[in-house]
């Protein structure tokens, strides 16, 4: 719990909601203050609770939270941005719990960190605002990896540190980087990875969103991307996330490729 204070106010981002006792709601929440933390909304579950239109899933909110006995209870809350395009369309409620379920299984209530709050902002409201979906999420995740310390090394081989030349290669979950194809033949764990999903990839660690959402990327090159992303996820986090395998069932096998 932060610090001692009897109240605070913070802004913040709901990750997700779930039922607590009779009528109230456990709120998980990636504050601006006080990074990610819970709070319970009593009485939330009743058809008449004045807050509970403003605690739903990628709702960014203003409370005032008081200090109880074991977690913070919001006594008030105000919306500061309900994202309702996001909640109101079926494909954008997966990209965004993507997002938001990345956040979540990687942070534990570690205190503020500015950045990872400011990227989780930009990115509901690039979903908002219907930019290509891959792109906001794939970008998402790659910055994501950079401000929690597991940035992939795709420049030089993590094995012999040869610099990785204009070629297939392959990518190593463990080794948290990119493999030469004499290294990577034979690598337990390995996967390969062609020149064009690595130069994207790498596009997006040097550049910010601006030039990254320029980037015309072909349909098999997103798919090898979500792929590897997702692959590198779950040995991170040592168990998958459930909304790719959610957003791969809704879109199909015709419909463009999401992130991972």
């Amino acid at each position: 719990m932060a610090g001692e204070q009897r109240s605070m106010r913070v802004e913040a981002v709901v990750l997700r909601h779930a039922d607590w006792g009779e009528a109230d709601r456990l709120v998980t929440l990636y504050t601006r203050e006080e990074g990610k933390l819970q709070a319970i909304a009593k009485g939330a579950r009743k058809i008449r609770s004045r807050k509970a239109g403003h605690l739903e899933p990628f709702t960014r909110v203003a409370l005032l939270l008081a200090r109880g006995r074991d977690l913070w209870i919001i006594t008030q809350a105000e919306t500061v941005e309900p994202h309702l395009s996001i909640r109101e369309n079926l494909d954008l409620i997966v990209y965004a719990s993507v997002v938001v379920e990345s956040l979540d299984r990687f942070t534990y209530e570690e205190g503020q960190n500015l950045q990872l709050y400011q990227l989780l902002i930009d990115t509901l409201a690039r979903l908002e605002r219907m930019d290509d979906p891959f792109i906001v999420v794939s970008y998402y995740q790659v910055r994501l990896l950079d401000h929690l310390g597991f940035r992939p090394n795709l420049f030089t081989c993590v094995q012999c540190e040869a610099e990785i030349q204009p070629q297939n290669q392959y990518f190593s979950p463990i080794g948290g980087g990119v493999l030469c194809p004499r290294c990577g033949s034979n690598a337990a764990g390995a996967i390969p990875v062609t020149l064009d999903a690595l130069k994207y990839l790498r596009h997006y660690q040097r550049s910010g969103y601006k030039d990254a959402r320029r980037a015309q990327i072909p349909l098999s090159t997103r798919r090898e991307m979500e792929n590897l992303l997702r692959t590198y996820f779950t040995f991170l986090l040592e168990r998958a996330l459930n909304s790719p395998d959610f957003l791969s069932r809704l879109r199909g096998p015709n419909r463009n490729a999401a992130s991972a």
